[in-house]
């Protein structure tokens, strides 16, 4: 399949305190990988430096008021979900990467979904070419931005920000978001760094101009630029396509959890001010994950997670007929996804039996040690 639109790709609200589990303290899954790693580090530490540093990075944006009450249900059953996406903004920092087609679109998309217990999740990473109903949105400004019939995903971000894109994904699968987590390119590439980089093994090789990367098979561990280049590397793995992006970038972020796992940073002062200093300026949270507070209890309620308690698939999607460059999702498959998260069930197989997304060449590419 041959993208024809930009050529970025990313990395990543609260309805109310429903669905908070007591908290566990001491590790760390990040939601949905890249996101909040490096702040939820500074708990325990006692370091007011660190926590000022910290709540001085962050700002928050206020998904809640920027819906209202149009919204599915707030289903109290101890699980949650929050939307984790990047934007291909060039802008800033990120201006090496290329140059904006207009304004930012979101290339990853992940929905995270916290079983109850807090002992398992399943990740729905939801292809940027998908050919959806975009409802009516409001953006940051207030101004309306009206739906669209067969847009693409990644033009709700587009045209009306992180509100639009979290009610896309509500309107789309029913469920209501608990959070929202976005990440830029340079915030990625320096928490990887502060972390010390991340083991990969390759099974085949990888020589990708677009992303810039070149890495032979064999074992790797990728610093921040290598590792920014592997969740954007796509022309030279599988069919060339979204897709197959989406398989490299499940099978990181289950490199990263183990990673961040082991860091052991809560002994090191310095260094547990430089991660949470870099993952602080990486992220934009909602409005209620805004503060070093809030930060650590939704962080320890996710503490009892590893990368084996993790299940990662892409939404049934198929090629669309009429555009080989986009894909639609397969509405029983789709429908299956999301009533088993809404339901607070595991994924059924039988979903995924039907999609392109899972049966891409680039599953068995990356894999963690």
């Amino acid at each position: 399949m041959t993208d024809t639109s930009s050529d970025g790709g990313g990395i990543l609200p609260l309805s109310g305190r429903r669905r908070r589990p007591p908290a566990t303290g001491g590790r760390l899954w990040t939601a949905a990988a890249w996101s909040a790693a490096a702040l939820v580090l500074v708990g325990g530490s006692g370091l007011g430096h660190v926590y000022f540093t910290v709540n001085g990075n962050l700002d928050g944006v206020d998904i809640n008021q920027a819906l209202g009450t149009d919204r599915p249900k707030n289903i109290d059953n101890g699980s949650m979900d929050i939307l984790v996406l990047g934007s291909d903004s060039r802008s800033g920092a990120n201006a090496e990467y290329g140059t904006d087609e207009g304004a930012a679109r979101s290339d990853t998309a992940m929905v995270v979904h916290v079983h109850q217990g807090h002992k398992k999740a399943s990740v729905v990473s939801i292809p940027r070419d998908t050919l959806i109903e975009r409802p009516d949105c409001t953006d940051g400004k207030g101004t309306a931005v009206p739906g669209a019939s067969r847009a693409m995903f990644n033009t709700a971000y587009e045209v009306g920000g992180p509100a639009c894109a979290v009610k896309t994904v509500e309107a789309m699968s029913g469920i209501r978001m608990d959070h929202y987590i976005e990440v830029d390119f340079t915030g990625f590439k320096n928490l990887i760094d502060e972390l010390g980089g991340v083991e990969i093994t390759t099974t085949r090789p990888i020589d990708d101009s677009k992303s810039h990367l070149s890495l032979p098979p064999g074992t790797h561990t990728l610093d921040g630029e290598e590792s920014l280049g592997l969740v954007r590397t796509r022309k030279s793995v599988g069919d060339g396509s979204d897709l197959g992006r989406i398989q490299l970038q499940q099978a990181f972020i289950k490199a990263f959890i183990d990673q961040v796992k082991d860091v052991g940073v809560f002994g090191n002062p310095k260094r547990l001010l430089d991660l949470a200093d870099a993952g602080s300026k990486a992220i934009t949270p909602d409005s209620e994950l805004d503060s070093v507070n809030e930060l650590l209890g939704f962080a320890r309620g996710l503490s009892s997670l590893g990368a084996e308690d993790v299940h990662m698939v892409t939404m049934p999607v198929r090629y669309d007929p009429l555009d080989p460059n986009r894909v639609v999702p397969v509405e029983t498959g789709a429908a299956q996804v999301w009533r088993a998260l809404k339901g607070d069930r595991p994924i059924p197989a039988a979903a995924l039996e039907d999609s392109a997304g899972d049966k891409g060449e680039a599953a068995g590419v990356v894999s963690s040690q």
